[in-house]
């Protein structure tokens, strides 16, 4: 029988060390943020006002970018799973609507000591939907075998829908007086104590973001969920084949996931005062951005919380830098797409495909 070795293995030739160190570091996101960073600082100092590099600007951009970054850690932890969640966006305007109503319909003003009392089943409740989206979604995958992408394409017109009932298809307003002053958790002006942290003018979106990264972080690295989670995403026969409960797994992530839109949804009614479950259409698509930008593979098996970070801020800069060099919404767009297509490159050349893009590169000498 002939042996196959590394020497042997035509692919090997042909993909040198330099090629699979570029493609396979992960500081390629990060180098890539750096840059556009880089760009969009001296182009917006040359063509505007230059307020790009301003502290405030830098408040804006770390707020936007968190508001994307929550969501997405809980597709972090899909598509490791190699699985896909295109209803993250309706769920999470259901969340903040959700959220909106129980403000709006509030007995008592923010101001009243039995405003504790909604304000908690508030918060519950937008909890326990976006989690029970997720489970609904981890439910309909693992019993029907279906694809991913096929069922939360079908839940995402479900929840648009459902929220769209329950806010009589228009825009939920929570009054003034039923808003309390912690609530201004985006806030990105000069108030102090309108922070977190007396003083220290980091919006509170962006402490929250850090927080539930650094726990997911934790719990990907250091618990058996976590490693299940990759196993699952690596290859999933072999999963089975090890012990682990993928159905069961497969639902707890989807429901994990939920969790994490939920909190997203409590800081997009936070951003905008209101509950609107249209606002939700497209925003699946900044979330799963934010992870395949940060070096996440769709195929799953591999992805990272710190990646997924850089991402959202990829997204946040590019949009506010377009912003500021009024360049149109529609060329920004444009330049995303761009970026993700590119970014989904890069991942396939990971895996060492197209095959004809190596057989092209030089093989190494000295063998």
């Amino acid at each position: 029988m002939t042996q196959l070795t590394k020497s042997s293995c035509p692919m090997a030739d042909a993909n040198p060390n330099w090629i699979k160190r570029l493609f396979t570091s992960q500081l390629g996101p990060v180098f890539a943020l750096v840059v556009i960073v880089v760009f969009f600082s001296i182009a917006e100092s040359i063509l505007a006002s230059g307020v790009f590099t301003s502290t405030r600007n830098l408040r804006v951009i770390m707020s936007s970018a968190a508001l994307i970054a929550v969501p997405a850690l809980g597709m972090t932890i899909i598509i490791i799973a190699a699985g896909i969640d295109l209803s993250a966006g309706t769920t999470l305007t259901l969340c903040g609507t959700v959220f909106a109503l129980q403000l709006q319909n509030s007995p008592v003003p923010a101001s009243d000591p039995a405003f504790v009392g909604t304000m908690l089943w508030a918060l519950l409740l937008t909890v326990l939907t976006g989690c029970a989206c997720g489970f609904l979604n981890g439910l309909l995958i693992s019993a029907t075998r279906v694809v991913p992408f096929i069922v939360t394409l079908g839940t995402m017109t479900i929840f648009l829908g459902i929220g769209q009932i329950i806010a009589g298809e228009s825009t939920v307003y929570a009054p003034k007086e039923n808003i309390p002053q912690w609530l201004s958790l985006c806030f990105t002006g000069s108030q102090p104590d309108k922070y977190l942290i007396p003083g220290v003018l980091i919006p509170t979106s962006v402490i929250i973001a850090v927080v539930l990264a650094i726990a997911v972080g934790l719990l990907l690295r250091y618990t058996v969920f976590g490693r299940n989670v990759f196993a699952i995403g690596s290859s999933e026969s072999t999963a089975r084949l090890c012990g682990i409960n993928v159905p069961v797994m497969t639902v707890a992530v989807y429901t994990l996931a939920g969790f994490f839109v939920a909190i997203g949804g409590l800081l997009y009614f936070a951003d905008v005062k209101n509950g609107n479950p249209t606002d939700g259409t497209g925003k699946e698509l900044e979330i799963i951005a934010a992870v395949v930008l940060g070096g996440g593979s769709l195929t799953g098996g591999r992805g990272s919380i710190l990646g997924t970070i850089v991402g959202a801020l990829i997204i946040t800069v590019i949009r506010n830098g377009c912003t500021l060099l009024s360049i149109p919404n529609t060329y920004t767009h444009i330049i995303i797409g761009c970026i993700i297509i590119a970014a989904v490159i890069v991942d396939q050349l990971r895996h060492g495909s197209p095959e004809w893009f190596f057989r092209l590169l030089p093989a190494r000498e000295g063998r």
